[in-house]
């Protein structure tokens, strides 16, 4: 399976008057977004799925990529929240829904949470090596079968300005 972890797009900053969930895209971020997206369809890709963090930034960056057609299957997923387990997505999120090694899903979330994700299914464990920018993406093919930790290859790591 082809996973693309993809950051959200750029954000309000964080404020006393704004929670962190709450925070949304600011029309830079929207307009950025939206071309990445543009450029993505324009590539070749699409999606069977796109899971979203279930915060708003995160979840307006998939309404993106859904209204560019780059899926039709969009879903919340709380792991990809901030501080979302890796673990508990591969055993509860991820298994259960047995898809083929021919499936392409993109996961839209946080940094440095989608970074350290990306290398502990490449390397098997955490180093803070990897940096995604807003809006950029980082492809990951798993392997065939179980464990996938530190089994994973990447194939893809792109920030926004090299596809806008």
């Amino acid at each position: 399976m082809e996973l693309y972890l993809i950051r959200h797009g750029i954000a309000q900053e964080a404020t006393s008057e704004i929670r962190d969930e709450d925070r949304r895209l600011t029309e830079q971020g929207r307009k950025k977004t939206q071309k990445v997206a543009r450029r993505l369809k324009d590539l070749g890709l699409s999606f069977d799925l796109i899971a979203t963090s279930p915060l708003v930034r995160a979840q307006q960056t998939a309404e993106i990529l859904i209204s560019t057609e780059l899926s039709s299957q969009l879903e919340q997923c709380s792991y990809l929240a901030p501080n979302g387990n890796i673990e508990d997505w591969v055993e509860k999120w991820l298994i259960p829904k047995q898809y083929s090694k021919t499936a392409c899903v993109a996961l839209i979330g946080h940094q440095p949470c989608l970074s350290n994700w990306a290398e502990i299914l490449i390397w098997g464990e955490a180093k803070d090596s990897l940096v995604l920018k807003k809006a950029g993406t980082i492809g990951i093919e798993t392997p065939e079968t179980l464990p996938i930790f530190g089994r994973c290859q990447m194939f893809w790591l792109t920030p926004p300005r090299y596809l806008i």
